[in-house]
């Protein structure tokens, strides 16, 4: 009765009330050759018990006990296992939006302390209550600078992850925004400057960049900052490696600081949900996206949250709305909350600086084999590096499986340019060992070409 609350009686009395005489009579208008004539080809009704089996025979055949030295926008690290015991509480556990603050203060109060933490680590002034993702996140920061600026147009660096872009090309597409792409330079695989400043005009609403960017290189803010403002444009970070800003100076010469948050306790997942963040200047407030919970006291005195602000096209005219999204990723953003919770100011910093080491490490180890180079040395990195070699990564990729290890991404994708280059992340989860094993694995193959 749970789950099929239409017993035969009840059906006959459906039928009985609509004048019909039977089932099939209900359903004459129909045609014939639409109308399935025979019982459903599913298996037979399960026990509890033998449907908890199916599904762990069928886990079982999942890969696990690999490592994986892929990065590029989602990062394998370590979850606290408060936090999945925190989140899946009856209070939090809920795809209802706190609209009313009377009953929401734990959820709203969770926002207040995201919005806090992020806007602290970003060096912005104010953090929204949370994007979609990281993609979703940067595309909205550059129709926000259109709103700010009234220009039409972004030049979107060619480091900034491939992906990333994409989406933002979807949102543009209808929103009369053409962007142009800068390219990098192959010595450092920073942004060329010389060619993004020759890219920004008069009518340039946004410069778009990622730092650390796709190639893992740290960008010059500062630099690209002051080409972009000396032309009217707002600067536009990415940040797809949250963990990055435990070690890495915040972009505080950014007007708008998109990031996401996965690093940050979210489980890699197949790729989401995840968790975006798009932080701004306070000047620049009442143009941004989604959602913000604001701080404020009763009439007793008492210290309350309330949803401050909420400029999407369900709340206010559709005219005046900054953005159709129409929720934030509330449950992952306190994912988000509760790692950085648990670590703390310094255990983010001692986070950060474990996978500064274990890349520099890595890096160091892989490129000493024979073919093998390291790409874009002439700038600073964080735990991601490009690895070139002679053989093809089709040929090492299948013998590192067989040790059950994941290699990096192949570039060749994106950048054509880029033969025989990957892209590899060592993250606190790689051991030396692992490191040790892919340098065997690939000098096995590259002694040989």
């Amino acid at each position: 009765m749970r789950y099929l609350p239409k017993s035969p009686a009840e059906r006959k009395q459906m039928l009985a009330e609509i004048g019909a005489r039977s089932i099939d009579s209900l359903f004459e208008v129909i045609p014939a050759e639409y109308r399935l004539d025979r019982d459903l080809d599913v298996p037979r009704q399960q026990a509890e018990s033998e449907i908890i089996d199916y599904f762990r025979a069928a886990a079982a055949k999942n890969s696990t006990g690999y490592a994986s030295f892929l990065g590029a926008g989602a990062y394998s690290h370590y979850r606290p296992v408060i936090i999945d015991t925190l989140v899946q509480r009856g209070e939090f556990l809920t795809s209802y939006t706190p609209y009313q603050p009377e009953i929401t203060q734990g959820t709203l109060q969770a926002i207040f302390e995201f919005q806090t933490m992020i806007a602290e680590l970003t060096g912005m002034d104010v953090a929204n209550a949370s994007m979609y993702d990281g993609s979703t996140g940067a595309a909205e920061a550059v129709m926000m600078a259109v709103r700010v600026t009234g220009r039409h147009k972004a030049v979107v660096a060619r480091t900034v992850h491939p992906e990333y872009r994409e989406v933002l090309a979807t949102y543009a597409k209808h929103q009369g925004l053409p962007s142009t792409l800068a390219g990098y330079d192959q010595e450092t695989g920073r942004v060329d400057l010389a060619a993004l400043d020759a890219q920004i005009t008069s009518e340039t609403a946004a410069v778009l960049v990622q730092s650390p960017n796709f190639f893992g290189v740290i960008e010059d803010i500062p630099a690209i900052a002051a080409i972009a403002h000396a032309k009217g444009a707002l600067l536009i970070v990415s940040i797809a490696e949250a963990v990055s800003l435990g070690v890495v100076r915040p972009p505080i010469e950014a007007d708008i600081v998109s990031m996401e948050a996965q690093s940050f306790g979210v489980a890699l997942s197949y790729g989401g949900p995840y968790c975006g963040v798009i932080a701004a200047k306070e000047k620049y407030l009442r143009q941004m996206p989604g959602r913000l919970v604001g701080q404020t006291f009763d009439s007793n005195g008492y210290r309350g949250f309330v949803l401050t602000l909420s400029t999407r096209e369900q709340h206010i005219r559709r005219e005046k709305a900054t953005s159709n999204i129409c929720t934030n990723q509330a449950l992952v953003a306190l994912m988000a909350t509760i790692f950085l919770t648990v670590y703390g100011k310094e255990g983010i910093r001692e986070l950060a600086e474990h996978n500064l080491a274990k890349a520099a490490f890595a890096a160091e180890a892989l490129a000493a084999q024979p073919g093998a180079k390291l790409l874009f040395t002439g700038a600073p990195r964080f735990h991601e590096f490009v690895l070139s070699t002679v053989e093809e990564p089709s040929q090492w990729s299948p013998r590192l499986l067989d040790e059950k290890i994941i290699g990096g991404l192949e570039l060749s994708r994106w950048y054509p340019e880029l033969e025989n280059a990957t892209l590899w992340c060592a993250t606190e989860l790689i051991t030396r060992a692992h490191i040790d094993t892919a340098a065997k694995v690939l000098a096995a193959g590259l002694v040989e070409a």
